[in-house]
């Protein structure tokens, strides 16, 4: 599989959705950690890169 490029203000789809029925979220900041914003709701979240590389399904590039 080849390595993923993440890069703040694109929009990732994750396998699982978040409580409010959005499954998209933009990066905020990249690190060993990543900030998210869900895309439906406006929820920050800090997660571990591992998690996010994991459950990506697909990066949309920022325009």
């Amino acid at each position: 599989m080849e390595k993923l490029e993440y890069e703040v203000g694109d929009i990732v789809r994750l396998k699982k959705q978040h409580p409010c029925g959005s499954s998209e979220w933009e990066i905020l900041r990249v690190g060993v950690d990543f900030r998210l914003k869900c895309t439906g709701c406006g929820h920050q979240i800090m997660i571990a890169r591992k998690l996010v590389e994991k459950n990506t399904k697909e990066i949309r590039k920022k325009a």
